[in-house]
């Protein structure tokens, strides 16, 4: 039981405001022991500045613990459900600076001692592009209907030197963010399940990025506002993407004007949109082997339940994988009331963001996600967030940056939220 002591302390932190972060013992009754599991390539000896944080659940208190050493670390929290996160820096061969890092999520601890086991992943910056923006909701026509055609990525280079966009590829996660099987086999580990590839052409040097330089990547590179008043003029986007529809009523709208990207493969046999509600993850990878090569070797097929009331019946999709080590980039999208898993492996992304709250949430129309600003680099370049966790990477439901652009009010920002100045 607690002392009185314990709860005027407690009392104390809750009234200056700071009862969010606790790292006292005083009043924590379970003890336990915590070790994390290296990956084969990172020895032990170079990481530094370990630190395990218990996140409850219920209560919404985060205790954090050091762990100078990551295989015996002892922790004291109260009864409950936890987040368990592990944060620390190695330096690789190379001389390489990484983040390390290991993640549980729902992780009951009794009121008994209690035993966990993390493994754990390192983040390695990355030397290519990455995804700045998705606006992936679309806008609504004077009608009050949802429109889809002015979709778009922002890709940015977040690197110090020039990258060279000319065969990166954006793809489309298979599995929903929203929906939960046990998938067989299991390749999360090693791999992407995908249904929509779409590279960009070039032979190597034809479409450089200069560092704090981005590429817009439009679904239909036209003037919306042509169909559409309340939308945006994407006739300048670098790139877009366009599909041959076998539907006539379901055609695409090419722009001469502007370079296609190659489609590699996606699953509909009109026309690929973005999944409007957010129940999908997207990224950026790089492919060592050609197109045909790819479709030959790359396909999986995947079996699983699916349970309903009328009974169990055995079920399989068919689709492509994409090894974890061709990905430099993954944003996982959902929503809170329906989010089920990340269908990625934790070292690509960790955590998920969203426009609106709900499925078919109407407020999440003409909102977009837009990665943070992490800092202002000593020449002025503007450097992203990238920590491979998209809670903590992005800016969720803020205003598209090409509306910013085109509206006559003025108000500009970097990432959404942040002020140009």
């Amino acid at each position: 039981m607690m002392n009185k002591l314990s709860l005027i302390q407690l009392a104390l932190l809750s009234l200056f405001g700071v009862a969010c972060t606790d790292t006292s013992t005083d009043a924590l009754d379970v003890s336990g022991h915590l070790s994390v599991t290296m990956p084969a390539d990172i020895d032990a000896s170079v990481v530094t500045g370990g630190s395990v944080s218990f996140y409850n659940v219920s209560n919404g208190i985060t205790t954090t613990v050091p762990a100078p050493n990551p295989a015996d670390v002892s922790f004291s929290v109260l009864p409950g459900l936890y987040n368990i996160g592990y944060s620390a820096r190695c330096t690789l061969d190379g001389g390489v600076e990484a983040d390390v890092r290991a993640q549980a999520l729902g992780v009951t601890v009794a009121a008994a001692s209690q035993s966990v086991t993390l493994t754990a992943f390192a983040i390695v910056p990355v030397d290519d592009l990455i995804i700045s923006e998705i606006y992936f909701t679309g806008s609504l026509q004077t009608s009050g209907d949802q429109y889809n055609g002015d979709q778009y990525f922002r890709l940015y280079n977040n690197t110090d030197h020039t990258v060279y966009a000319d065969g990166l590829t954006i793809f489309e996660s298979q599995f929903l963010t929203t929906q939960k099987f046990n998938y067989t086999p299991d390749i999360m580990d090693e791999a992407v399940s995908v249904d929509a590839l779409y590279t960009i052409p070039g032979s190597g040097r034809e479409y450089p990025v200069e560092p704090g330089s981005s590429l817009l990547i439009a679904d239909m590179a036209i003037n919306h506002r042509d169909i559409n008043p309340n939308s945006i003029d994407l006739s300048h986007a670098d790139f877009e993407w366009y599909d041959e529809s076998t539907d006539p009523r379901n055609a695409d709208i090419d722009n001469p004007a502007v370079p296609n990207l190659d489609k590699w493969y996606c699953y509909t046999y009109t026309v690929w949109i973005l999944h409007n509600r957010g129940f999908k993850a997207y990224g950026v990878a790089r492919i060592p082997v050609d197109r045909s090569t790819y479709l030959a070797n790359y396909r999986y097929t995947c079996n699983y339940d699916q349970i309903t009331a009328a009974g169990t019946f055995p079920m399989s999709r068919d689709c492509y994988r994409l090894p974890n080590t061709w990905i430099s980039d993954v944003v996982t999208l959902s929503v809170a009331s329906e989010y089920k898993w990340n269908v990625c492996a934790m070292a690509l992304d960790s955590g998920w963001t969203h426009c609106g709250t709900i499925d078919g949430d109407k407020n999440r129309y003409f909102h977009a996600v837009r990665r943070k600003m992490a800092y202002m680099a000593a020449d002025g370049r503007v450097v992203l967030s990238k920590t491979n966790n998209s809670a903590h990477d992005f800016n969720p439901f803020v205003t598209p940056s090409e509306i910013e652009n085109q509206s006559e009010d003025g108000v500009k920002t970097i990432d959404g939220i942040t002020p140009c100045v």
